[in-house]
């Protein structure tokens, strides 16, 4: 049980680390509007993380006895998939971070409307939704972490991990609102934890590696 909770935890944290538009712009809302509006926009990106390892979760289950007698490629496999997200996603922060900055935002810069909890958490549930990267990495710990955590018990663990692991971030983000945002936001800050996403990434996919040749 233990080790589905150090998962889904890491899994959380692996996805929801990165800085990116969405990142941005939580951060903008949160110190434009309120710690409500913002919180609430937090668990909209929790959910969907949260949504999207439920997903692989079932997806592993359903394919649990169909992938058995290939178990042990499939996790090399999973894990050159998350060492590759690692790298790709560390290289395109480092050439964002020398080309400068850019367009890399979401949403408008000014809202009329006036923002509401609801109506925030509905936005940035549907602006994370559209990554589909997401629902791969979360497919290829599950298939890589082997049918004994896409069932049962396990499986409730590290989906309940993931989601705390996303939301703690969000709401770190929220939370700190233009005083953590002056960092995490600026070059260097999406830079730094891009790199720290991509560690922890490695992270899981080299444990990975090492439960499968035990």
């Amino acid at each position: 049980m233990s080790a589905a909770i150090v998962a889904g935890l890491l899994a959380g944290y692996g996805i929801a680390i990165p800085v990116g538009a969405v990142g941005a712009y939580l951060v903008a809302l949160t110190a434009r509007t309120s710690l409500r509006v913002g919180g609430a926009a937090a668990l909209g990106i929790a959910t969907v993380d949260g949504g999207y390892a439920v997903a692989a979760v079932l997806g592993g289950a359903a394919l649990a006895g169909a992938i058995e007698p290939y178990a042990q490629p499939l996790r090399y496999s999973s894990a050159a998939v998350l060492l590759v997200m690692a790298a790709a996603g560390a290289v395109a922060a480092y050439r964002r971070h020398r080309a400068g900055p850019g367009l890399d935002t979401v949403g408008p810069a000014a809202e009329p409307r006036r923002e509401t909890p609801l109506r925030s958490y509905v936005t940035f549930l549907g602006i994370t939704a559209i990554n589909p990267m997401t629902v791969v990495y979360f497919a290829a710990l599950v298939i890589g972490s082997g049918a004994e955590l896409a069932a049962g018990a396990e499986a409730a663990v590290f989906v309940a991990a993931a989601f705390a692991a996303s939301a703690s971030w969000q709401l770190l983000l929220a939370g700190g609102g233009a005083l953590l945002g002056r960092f995490v936001t600026s070059p260097r800050g999406r830079l730094t934890t891009a790199f720290v996403s991509s560690a922890v990434i490695v992270v899981l996919a080299v444990r990975m590696i090492v439960i499968g040749g035990e």
